[in-house]
């Protein structure tokens, strides 16, 4: 179930907020908040998920500036749900202040933004299709697979594969432009698997 309808059932286990759809959720509201924040954004139609989240908890805005509030409690969810890590922010705000200097550069850099996340999760599952198999416990072999997996992807220019060497020099393109590291794209990349590996069981459950 999702964290948003969670909301609605006092009942559900907080373990089962946990999954991938609210994790790239509470990522796409930071990266919204810090664009309104940043550009003095007034217009919450300009920033959906924002708009939702904003909503759903009830955050009143912080000194009359749209984003403020959104972006400190999106970022302590996903810090207290997930373990993320302060770099990972730092690397979001980094790239948004570079890139989003103007409104109207941010529906090119949200779409090159969602270009880069899609291409990075098909690659990873494509180049890391047995590994995902292994149980959870395994958390620091899998981390470490992952990691070694990026670095692969960030520095090797030839892949047997036409298909997986074209999603590879997409994604070395996105990287390039918007400023991520190996170690940011690591940390997103391993916590959609952990969390995809969750929801089979907690879909069982569900239906019992």
């Amino acid at each position: 179930m999702s964290l948003f309808a969670k909301l609605f059932n006092k009942n559900t286990e907080e373990v089962s907020s946990k999954n991938v759809e609210d994790f790239v959720s509470l990522t796409r509201v930071y990266f919204q908040s810090v664009i309104a924040a940043n550009l003095g954004i007034t217009n919450i139609r300009f920033v959906p998920d924002v708009a939702n989240f904003k909503r759903l908890f009830k955050i009143p805005t912080q000194g009359g500036r749209l984003g403020q509030a959104e972006k400190a409690a999106s970022r302590k969810m996903l810090m207290q749900d997930y373990g993320i890590s302060e770099n990972f922010f730092k690397e979001i705000d980094t790239s948004v202040k570079k890139h989003c200097r103007t409104q109207n550069d941010v529906q090119g850099y949200l779409f090159m933004y969602q270009g880069f996340s899609n291409d990075l999760m098909m690659l990873m599952g494509n180049l890391m299709q047995w590994k995902f198999r292994m149980p959870s416990i395994f958390k620091g072999a899998l981390r470490s697979m992952t990691e070694k997996t990026v670095h692969d992807v960030c520095t090797k220019t030839v892949w047997k594969k036409d298909d997986v060497h074209k999603t590879a020099a997409a994604v070395r393109q996105y990287k390039e432009r918007l400023g991520y590291s190996e170690q940011w794209m690591t940390e997103y990349v391993y916590n959609v698997v952990m969390l995809a590996k969750k929801e089979p069981k907690q879909k069982a459950n569900e239906e019992k």
